[in-house]
């Protein structure tokens, strides 16, 4: 069976499958897009986990670390480098806000990429930060 290559996802293929994955957000991230900041739509997303996190619902938090580690996988540099610096570094921030057993989950379900960036971010905060 021959595999198939995925095409590489840039910033404006990246708008499109997060307007598909985000419906709710849909209207902000389209209106971000037309002013090409795609830094506001990775907050937007994160700002969405969050609120999610609040209600409890680490089982869909879940699923969408799953389809941002998709567009990860296959990002260009640009991609690759707003979700880790945006995406993954929020992780931080959901830690703090989470009930432990919430975060403990979260974290195994977290896609292994997301795991590997998550921890080297943290020895480096540790290391320049002390934290």
């Amino acid at each position: 069976m021959m595999k198939v290559q995925m095409q590489t996802i840039n910033q404006k293929i990246a708008v499109e499958y997060l307007k598909f994955f985000y419906p709710p957000l849909r209207n902000e991230i389209t209106q971000l897009s037309v002013q090409n900041n795609f830094a506001g739509i990775m907050q937007a997303t994160v700002n969405y986990l969050k609120n999610l996190l609040q209600e409890s619902k680490i089982s869909i938090i879940a699923h969408h670390l799953k389809l941002m580690d998709s567009i990860y996988k296959n990002g260009d540099s640009y991609v690759r480098t707003m979700i880790e610096n945006l995406f993954v570094r929020s992780f931080e921030s959901f830690k703090k806000h989470a009930k432990i057993q919430h975060w403990k989950l979260l974290y195994q379900y977290m896609p292994v990429s997301f795991q590997i960036i998550y921890n080297e971010q943290q020895k480096q905060d540790m290391i320049y930060f002390g934290k």
